[in-house]
């Protein structure tokens, strides 16, 4: 069986509540439980939660959350692995072998089913590989970065591409945090998801916003709000309907 399994504690302190606040008229962690429910691709979407109300909105929006994460997975410094791991534990105790596992950040209002998708055939046609996540591109090529020295002044990291134009510089991508497939035990082994044995799924930058902070969260509902409105044009419909 291939499962979704989206991690979502109760503590948030920078964005109180930001698993369940209200996000583009939907509970945040709704769009996330949507995408890969609308995927076709899980035999079952799991919420790892230790809030009984975070689990409450989970199952209102066709997510299972049959158990609380205890307390050593809950608290502010819990990797992601542990968690993911302790659900997986639980489903094959409780149902069925796992064949591939996809963990799915409950703050991932972008994310598409179709990506979901083509991780999924990242990981059946690479028996080699352990994960395939999203990654997306820098704006800029960080190549030509510069930092800031103690006395005030400015250096580059790499000298030596002063003068390279910024067509000639390799691309460089960074982790999107929407999603992670995995096998099995590739998580148990907590293997390292930054490897050669990793495949990205590259998304359009306008697909990717963190959203770690109160300006994070504007910033991203201003990006959402234009991506609604004009899925909503090309179908044809009014921009307000309902």
């Amino acid at each position: 069986m291939d499962i979704a399994i989206i991690p979502a504690r109760g503590g948030s302190k920078r964005i109180p509540r930001k698993n369940i606040r209200s996000f583009c008229g939907k509970p945040m962690i709704a769009w996330s439980i949507a995408a890969a429910r609308n995927s076709g691709l899980f035999n079952a979407v799991l919420v790892s939660t230790d809030d009984e109300e975070i689990a409450a909105v989970a199952e209102e929006y066709g997510a299972e959350a049959p158990f609380r994460r205890p307390p050593h997975l809950a608290n502010d410094f819990a990797p992601t692995v542990p968690v993911v791991v302790h659900a997986m534990d639980w489903f094959e105790q409780n149902r069925q072998p796992i064949r591939f596992v996809c963990c799915i950040y409950p703050t991932a209002p972008f994310l598409q089913p179709e990506y979901l998708r083509d991780g999924l055939k990242r990981l059946e046609t690479h028996a080699d590989a352990d994960f395939a996540f999203s990654v997306t591109s820098y704006a800029f090529p960080i190549f030509r970065a510069l930092q800031a020295n103690a006395d005030g002044s400015v250096s580059m990291f790499w000298p030596e591409n002063e003068l390279v134009r910024s067509q000639d510089l390799p691309a460089a991508f960074h982790d999107a945090g929407q999603f992670y497939w995995g096998r099995p035990a590739a998580f148990r082994q907590n293997k390292g998801v930054f490897s050669a044995r990793s495949f990205p799924v590259v998304l359009p930058r306008r697909l990717v916003q963190d959203i770690d902070t109160p300006e994070d969260w504007e910033t991203a509902e201003q990006m959402f709000g234009s991506l609604l409105h004009r899925a909503t044009v090309s179908e044809g419909l009014p921009a307000h309907s309902n």
